[in-house]
C-alpha cells in the first residue's frame, strides 16, 4: 500500500460492455468455435479466452459448452466478435489482464467492478471470508470489525453482506483503490454499514482500537525480489504497491500484526493471508506480541495460506 492517501476518480474501464439490446450480435455456434478456434492457434490458453467470452462476451461457460453438441444452435454476445478479438489481441501483446480490460472480476457470487491501479481479486482470498465466520460461529456475535488493505472492497463487501447487523471499516492508502472500494461498496448499497478510511493500517481506525471484534487483512507479501519473476500480467500491471511486502515479504505483516493486541477487542480475532512459505514466521509474529490461539489454515491447493490468532480475553 502506498503512504498517500486521498481520493480519485476511477478509471474507466478500457473498453465497458454495451447494454444488451438490439444491437448485440448474433452468430451460430460453429462460428464462434471456428473464431475460438483460429485465435487459440495462434496462442493464448484456452481458458482465458473462454473467460473473455463470459465476462466480455456475455456467454456463460455452460453455454459455451453447449455449443460443442449443437453447433448449429444461434447464440447473441453483448460485443461483437471484432470487438472481443481486438480485447484478445491487447491481452495477448501487452499481457493487460482480462479483468482490467472488460471493468470487472468475478469473486465469490459477485462481478466486481475493477480497473488498473486496483489489486484484481484472487479466488484464494474468498477463503478469508469463510474462515472468519467459521472461526467466530462459537464466539459472541460480531459487532464491529475492519479490512485493512481493503482494495477493491471485496472482502469487506463480503463481510458486509454476511454480517448485516454489524458495523464495518475498510481501510486503504491508495488513492485510486479507495475510489474503487467506495463505488463498489455503493453498487451494492453498503456505503451505510460500511466506512472507508484513508490511511495505513490501523491508524486511521484508533478511535475504535479495543473495539474491533474481528481484522482481516490481504495485504503485500511478496518478497521484492521475486516481484520480477511474476507473470508479465501481474508484474507490468497490477500495483507494486499491493504486491510488494518488502525484503523478506513481511513488512506490512509486521506492522498489522504489531498494532493487534492494542486494537482488537479483547476475544477479537486477527485473520492474515500470506505467502505461502510464510506460515511459520508469520506464527512466530502472532505469539510474539502476546495473542494466542495461533492457526494456519490452508488454500485451495492445501497449502498454508492464512493465519489466525486472537486477543486474550483478559490480559
Amino acid at each position: 500500500m502506498v503512504s498517500q492517501a486521498g481520493t480519485a476518480p476511477i478509471p474507466a474501464p478500457i473498453s465497458a460492455p454495451p447494454a444488451p439490446g438490439p444491437e448485440a450480435l448474433t452468430v451460430t455456434g460453429a462460428d464462434l468455435l471456428e473464431w475460438r478456434r483460429r485465435l487459440l492457434a495462434r496462442g493464448g490458453a484456452a481458458a482465458d479466452l473462454d473467460w473473455l467470452l463470459d465476462l466480455g462476451g456475455g456467454l456463460r461457460w455452460s453455454q459455451q459448452q453447449s455449443l460443442w453438441c449443437h453447433p448449429h444452435a444461434t447464440i447473441r454476445l453483448d460485443r461483437p466478435l471484432e470487438q472481443l478479438e481486438a480485447l484478445w489481441r491487447r491481452h495477448r501483446c501487452t499481457h493487460e489482464p482480462l479483468q482490467y480490460l472488460v471493468g470487472r472480476c468475478p469473486w465469490r457470487d459477485l462481478e466486481l467492478p475493477v480497473a488498473p491501479g486496483v489489486l484484481i481479486p484472487r479466488q484464494e482470498t474468498e477463503l478469508l471470508v469463510d474462515l472468519a465466520l467459521e472461526l467466530r460461529r462459537q464466539a459472541p456475535p460480531i459487532s464491529c470489525w475492519a479490512d485493512l488493505g481493503t482494495g477493491s472492497g471485496c472482502l469487506a463487501i463480503a463481510l458486509a453482506r454476511s454480517l448485516p447487523t454489524s458495523r464495518g471499516f475498510a481501510v486503504e492508502a491508495s488513492a485510486e483503490a479507495l475510489a474503487q472500494a467506495g463505488a463498489n461498496l455503493a453498487r451494492w448499497d453498503l456505503q451505510c454499514q460500511v466506512s472507508l478510511l484513508p490511511g495505513d493500517w490501523w491508524q486511521p481506525l484508533q478511535p475504535w482500537w479495543g473495539g474491533l471484534d474481528l481484522v482481516v487483512s490481504n495485504p503485500p507479501y511478496i518478497p521484492s525480489a521475486t516481484l520480477a519473476g511474476l507473470a508479465p500480467v501481474v508484474r507490468d500491471h497490477e500495483p507494486r504497491q499491493a504486491l510488494d511486502g518488502g525484503p523478506d515479504g513481511l513488512t506490512a505483516l509486521r506492522s498489522i500484526v504489531a498494532g493487534a493486541l492494542q486494537a482488537l477487542a479483547p476475544g477479537g480475532l486477527l485473520l492474515l493471508e500470506h505467502h505461502h512459505d510464510q506460515s511459520e514466521a508469520v506464527g512466530e509474529l502472532l505469539l510474539a506480541v502476546g495473542l494466542e490461539r495461533p492457526g494456519a489454515h490452508a488454500d485451495l491447493e492445501g497449502r498454508a495460506r492464512f493465519a489466525s490468532a486472537w486477543r486474550p480475553v483478559a490480559q
